[in-house]
């Protein structure tokens, strides 16, 4: 059974190296659909693409923030001595460039000492810092997932709670269509009797095809019912669940709107209310739901 995830988490880890500390975080809140945003120093920009596709084949919604930070290791060395030649080819190179696109904006210093190679040990370091950004993303990625599987099942059992709710309501109605059935036969044959005395024969071919519309509720009993076990099918199946479920409150929500346009006593009229305060329960939790 694949597990039921709220949209809303946050994980962080964290390595330290011989240069620094590397941070990462995985923050999260409700989305239609799944938006990642990444907050990363430059050294960190060649993983983004790794780094979305390893999270977009775990998360499926919600706007997701992942930010790297990186802390120099206090009282750390430069590494080594820049590269003469490379540094005097960049410079002829520079040069060039400048005369063929005035308008090109030079390197900076920042730019410069990380070149590749320019420096002796950058590279081993980058690569370092990448390898350990790797490893954190992935590691931050399960406490993320546990993390939200724990915040799905905690709403999984609040919606199950108000789909136990609603059943009793759909329960407690089947008995008693026999006495709503009848105190709407008595309703309409007061109002027939009264539009006989008047001889309006259209008035009374209405209200018969009315009576015939309201005097049965079995079928929107049926329908909660089934849309019910849906719910709980859903719900136990897990996964990206939300949008079905979504989908499934709106369907709730229509039968019991029909039930309350039915309502010809007070019990079904308040049965309908509740049902649709139970239902909008369910929608606002299912709201986290990814």
């Amino acid at each position: 059974m694949t597990t039921l995830n709220s949209m809303t988490g946050f994980a962080s880890a964290s390595a330290n190296l011989a240069n620094g500390a590397i941070s990462l975080e995985l923050r999260a809140v409700n989305s239609r659909f799944l938006d990642i945003s990444f907050r990363m120093a430059e050294d960190f920009r060649p993983l983004e693409p790794v780094f979305r596709e390893r999270i977009g084949a775990q998360v499926k919604r919600g706007k997701l923030e992942c930010r790297v930070n990186f802390t120099a290791k206090e009282g750390g060395q430069l590494p080594g001595e820049p590269n003469t030649a490379m540094l005097e080819q960049l410079v002829k190179l520079a040069g060039a460039v400048s005369q063929a696109i005035p308008e090109a904006r030079p390197m900076s210093v920042a730019e410069i000492l990380r070149w590749p190679g320019m420096l002796g040990e950058t590279m081993n370091m980058a690569e370092a810092m990448q390898t350990a950004a790797l490893a954190l993303v992935t590691s931050a990625l399960n406490d993320f997932n546990a993390s939200r599987a724990q915040e799905g099942a905690k709403l999984a059992e609040i919606i199950l709670q108000r789909v136990a709710a609603l059943r009793a309501l759909v329960t407690g109605l089947r008995p008693r269509t026999a006495d709503i059935v009848a105190a709407f036969r008595e309703k309409i044959g007061r109002r027939i009797a009264e539009i006989l005395q008047t001889e309006d024969h259209e008035r009374i071919h209405q209200e018969v095809a009315l009576f015939a519309q309201k005097i049965d509720i079995d079928e929107e009993l049926d329908r909660l019912a089934t849309h019910l076990d849906e719910v709980e099918r859903v719900l136990k199946h897990g996964g990206a669940a939300g949008k079905r479920l979504d989908f499934l409150m709106q369907e709730l929500n229509r039968e019991a709107n029909t039930l309350g346009s039915k309502a010809v006593v007070m019990e079904l009229s308040q049965a309908s209310v509740e049902m649709k305060v139970l239902i909008e329960q369910m929608r606002e939790q299912i709201q986290n739901i990814e």
